[in-house]
């Protein structure tokens, strides 16, 4: 048996998760921490034996996130690793960023981002400040011990350092703030309890724009809800942007690299729409070119904007890593994921909630209109998609669970139509996607990173959508 299998470790499309104290424990922490310095010490050594491995080591507001740090610092300094750790709970964009622009080896990320609160997880990136790419968490993987070894304590390797001060100032470089301090807009930002509480506000300072958090606390429990921003967690954000005057509403996932976003009288803005928009925003206001790119999961739009403004469209599979790779090799605009991931040219390869609701800000700064004017113009423009996804966990799959899907996703991809309508185009580089000659679609796909199945459909009207998903549920059995 291999070590991944006997350890019950497994790097999924964003790092590796689990559950805290089945088998998220110390001693797993301390396992994967040793792979990881055991791999970047031998890599650093081949190509550069003068060369001394540093890292950075970041956390975020889950249940023992900090003392996890802790331990995988204390292992990377026994491997004669120079570590700098985060004073204080961090969004992962700004653990990326210091990686990049202190030039150190690597990083680590303590987070499960937005899955529940039992489950906690660790991420690997890489000099860039990008996801390590398949072929380094393999690696890890395969260099995992069956043991955690004695750790010798080499506290003097390990600064505890403020990661945030240079984080806050290249996000005021970045994007307009001197149109932004013309502006007074009202902002609301829920955190969702997670670690993107205040940054936004340190980046707008010296601004007239007026903020108001929710969910800004330190909560372990998420308030019994998973830190992810989609629409069913967002009723209290809705009520607040209901009862009170805003002109935009931001919402952060539990480690800040994602986002999902209101219009100020609480009209949902899907993050697949939100990618439309600054896409727009860069093209058409900014002044700014280069590919765009979005996972096999996306929106339909996104190939009609980038078609329309003469971009180069490239599709990948779904995990952010995959996104990275093609910015450090190519000319890319922006990137993004279906659940409201977003990358930018000129930044690091990685995802950040915190500028995409900015930039989302600033557009409606240049454009002079609220946002829900601006959305409802580009789909006047480029149409309206109305995209729906269901996850289900595969305990809840009959007959005999997750045994049987794999076979009923072979028997879906050899299908001709759906609901009545002929399928002209089939991808399965990553799950099983139906393209249908109305441009509707359907899609199954197993998760990378929890025991799910994840539905996912589009159409041009909301009822086939609806039918579409509904199709796609009996067909996997429930």
């Amino acid at each position: 048996m291999n070590n991944k299998k006997r350890c019950g470790i497994k790097f999924g499309t964003d790092g590796w998760r689990g559950v805290i104290s089945d088998n998220f424990t110390f001693d797993n922490v301390r396992r994967v921490a040793q792979a990881i310095a055991d791999y970047f010490n031998a890599i650093t050594q081949k190509h550069n034996k003068a060369k001394t491995v540093k890292m950075a080591v970041g956390y975020d507001t889950r249940f023992l996130s900090d003392v996890y740090a802790r331990i995988v610092s204390e292992v990377l300094a026994s491997k004669g690793i120079g570590v700098i750790l985060s004073d204080r709970a961090i969004p992962t964009p700004a653990l990326s960023f210091a990686v990049k622009h202190k030039r150190l080896t690597a990083g680590v990320m303590i987070t499960a981002s937005h899955n529940p609160a039992s489950y906690n997880g660790i991420k690997i990136k890489t000099a860039s400040g990008g996801a390590a790419p398949p072929e380094v968490t393999q690696e890890v993987e395969k260099l995992l011990p069956r043991y955690p070894l004695p750790v010798t304590r080499y506290l003097n390797s390990i600064v505890k350092k403020d990661l945030t001060a240079e984080y806050i100032k290249f996000l005021r470089s970045y994007i307009n703030l001197s149109l932004l301090k013309k502006t007074s807009f009202r902002l609301l930002i829920d955190a969702m309890y997670g670690s993107g509480n205040g940054f936004i506000a340190g980046v707008l300072d010296g601004t007239k724009i007026k903020l108001n958090f929710i969910r800004n606390q330190i909560n372990p429990s998420f308030g019994g809800l998973r830190p992810e921003p989609v629409l069913e967690n967002l009723s209290p954000t809705e009520k607040e942007l209901r009862s009170r005057k805003y002109d935009l509403g931001l919402v952060l996932d539990g480690d800040a690299d994602r986002i999902a976003a209101f219009a100020g009288r609480g009209e949902f803005i899907h993050p697949q729409k939100i990618l439309g928009l600054l896409i727009l925003h860069l093209v058409r206001n900014r002044g700014m070119r280069g590919g765009v790119v979005k996972t096999i999961v996306g929106t339909t739009l996104v190939d009609k904007i980038a078609g329309r403004l003469g971009l180069k469209l490239y599709e990948t599979p779904v995990g952010f890593k995959y996104i990275s790779e093609l910015m450090e090799k190519e000319n890319i605009l922006v990137g993004g994921e279906e659940a409201g991931g977003i990358g930018f040219k000129g930044y690091i390869p990685e995802r950040d909630g915190s500028l995409a609701g900015l930039l989302l800000l600033e557009m409606m700064a240049y454009q002079k209109k609220p946002m829900l004017k601006i959305l409802n113009e580009m789909e006047r423009e480029f149409g309206r998609y109305y995209y729906l996804r269901e996850d289900v966990h595969l305990t809840g799959l009959k007959p005999r669970g997750a045994t049987v899907l794999s076979s009923k996703i072979n028997r879906f991809k050899s299908k001709s139509e759906l609901l009545g309508k002929k399928i002209i185009q089939v991808k399965d580089f990553d799950g099983v996607k139906l393209i249908c000659e109305d441009a509707s679609w359907l899609m199954l796909r197993r998760s990378g990173t929890e025991p799910l199945v994840r539905i996912y459909a589009e159409a041009k009207d909301l009822a086939r959508s609806k039918k579409l998903l509904a199709f796609g549920k009996s067909f996997i059995g429930v």
